[in-house]
């Protein structure tokens, strides 16, 4: 695994960590191979059940490597026109980072120390649940750079903000604190800065003790969404909830209802 992205699992929780500290944890090459070669090792990893992804020395992600693009002629190299193999090289690149997170089996937490900006933006609202804190730092600031933007962030800013709130903060790019992030939906909850990934890590390890045949036809039934009509989506539901209801997970949560027990699920990530 790269330096760059650092992996652990504790109690049925993988962890992610962006580590270029000295950069706030800005993306290059291999910082997006390593982060897209941790999720495709935690997604088929039986023993994790849930994903934290978070930030090293008190930045989640700045974005993109804005010092390297000034020692390399900016964003482009240089370049006057456009180049179709790089652009499809970056494509890729954000569909196994950004893509992989929004579309990824299990739940994904992000852990938000600091600023998430940019491109870094795009992974962190493509999780499934966002953690902040008092030093949280919200931007898009492709515009203060003089780029289009990229990962996804307009998608995921209209889906999750609405598109009123998604052109305000893409063509002005204010900077948003913790909890004005908060209140603007961008995150799920805020914490004491101390014990932000401790946090993350408590709410992942909640999850990956849930049932995980549920979790998945939840996470399936969001994505479906955006997309389809009322009636296709309850189409889709009913057919993944009849399968869910036919699991050992489903069986014994049943029975310790009836009981007025705590349901015991498997933790991990165990599809029965």
């Amino acid at each position: 695994m790269s330096q760059e992205v650092l992996t652990d699992i504790r109690d049925g929780v993988g962890i992610i960590t962006l580590n270029r500290p000295e950069r706030r944890n800005a993306l290059n090459h291999a910082m997006l191979t390593g982060l897209a070669d941790a999720l495709e090792a935690f997604a088929t990893d039986d023993s994790v059940g849930a994903v934290v992804l978070t930030g090293a020395g008190g930045a989640f992600c700045s974005g993109g490597d804005v010092q390297g693009f000034a020692e390399q002629g900016g964003e482009g190299g240089g370049a006057t026109e456009i180049d179709d193999e790089a652009a499809q090289a970056q494509l890729e690149a954000q569909r196994t980072t950004t893509g992989r997170i929004y579309s990824f089996p299990k739940p994904v937490v992000a852990s938000l120390p600091g600023a998430f900006a940019g491109a870094g933006a795009g992974l962190a609202l493509a999780a499934d649940l966002r953690i902040g804190s008092e030093k949280t730092v919200f931007a898009t600031a492709f515009a203060n750079v003089g780029l289009g933007g990229d990962f996804g962030v307009a998608w995921l800013l209209n889906q999750l903000v609405g598109p009123a709130k998604a052109r305000e903060y893409l063509f002005l790019s204010p900077k948003l604190r913790g909890q004005q992030c908060y209140e603007a939906g961008l995150i799920n909850q805020i914490v004491a800065h101390e014990v932000i990934d401790e946090s993350a890590i408590a709410i992942a390890s909640q999850l990956a003790s849930s049932s995980s045949p549920a979790l998945h036809a939840i996470k399936q039934n969001l994505l479906d969404a955006p997309t389809v009509s009322l009636d296709e989506a309850m189409q889709a539901e009913v057919y993944r909830h009849k399968a869910t209801g036919l699991t050992a997970e489903h069986q014994r949560a049943v029975a310790a209802f009836v009981t007025k027990q705590a349901p015991e699920f498997s933790t991990g990530w165990v599809m029965d």
